[in-house]
């Protein structure tokens, strides 16, 4: 692009999104560095008393399921993310604004997880806040490509991609949802109900199906 086009691009309210992209593969790698945080200081903690490795192994078992989990789940995000904005040419400010929304929960989640790996698991607040960050992280996800879906100047994303990606931020956020609901209902579960997550290409395809019927009607 041109130093002229550029200039252009800026004052219609556009912006090449390459350093859009950039930021935000630095700040979900920082997100994912924090979640380690807690686990350190508890080594340091275990050191300091001159107990066994074992025996941290032992004590910490929640705090390292919530640091594996969220990982995981960050990794799964930023995945997302990555394969949405891989063909997104140009940003607008109220794209970035999202961005940065989506940014906001994803530098949350080191939160949410300290809080999940320490605090008492019959503490249905935690429950909350640790899995409602992700139902918060898959509607932003949803919001991001609705608004490309409405500004296809912006990209070069198939609108069957758009469609068939806007229905499996939905199911996420349906499945963490129920995975929430589970969490809350029978304690004993706990943060194992969100192996539902497993559900979310099944129920993908349900959701395509019916926006292909409704579709289908429509043009009738």
């Amino acid at each position: 692009m041109s130093e002229s086009t550029t200039g252009e691009t800026r004052a219609e309210g556009f912006f090449t999104a390459e350093r859009a992209k950039a930021f935000a593969d630095a700040v979900v790698a920082i997100a994912m560095t924090l979640l380690i945080l807690p686990l350190m200081e508890s080594v340091a903690d275990v050191a300091s008393d001159d107990r066994s490795a074992l025996h941290w192994f032992a004590e910490h078992q929640q705090q390292l399921m919530s640091f594996v989990l969220s990982f995981a789940i960050i990794a799964l995000f930023w995945m997302t993310h990555h394969r949405v904005f891989a063909t997104v040419e140009t940003v607008t400010t109220p794209l970035l604004w999202i961005i940065m929304a989506w940014l906001l929960s994803i530098v949350w989640l080191p939160v949410a997880t300290a809080m999940s790996g320490q605090m008492s698991g019959e503490d249905q607040l935690v429950k909350i806040v640790y899995i409602g960050s992700m139902v918060v992280t898959s509607l932003i996800m949803f919001a991001q490509r609705l608004y490309l879906r409405a500004h296809p100047r912006l990209h070069r994303i198939p609108p069957a991609n758009l469609v068939r990606g806007m229905s499996a931020d939905i199911a996420m956020a349906l499945l963490f949802a129920l995975a929430l609901v589970i969490a809350l209902l029978v304690p004993a579960v706990g943060y194992w109900a969100l192996l539902i997550m497993y559900l979310v290409a099944p129920v993908q395809h349900l959701i395509v199906r019916a926006l292909a019927r409704r579709g289908g009607r429509a043009a009738l």
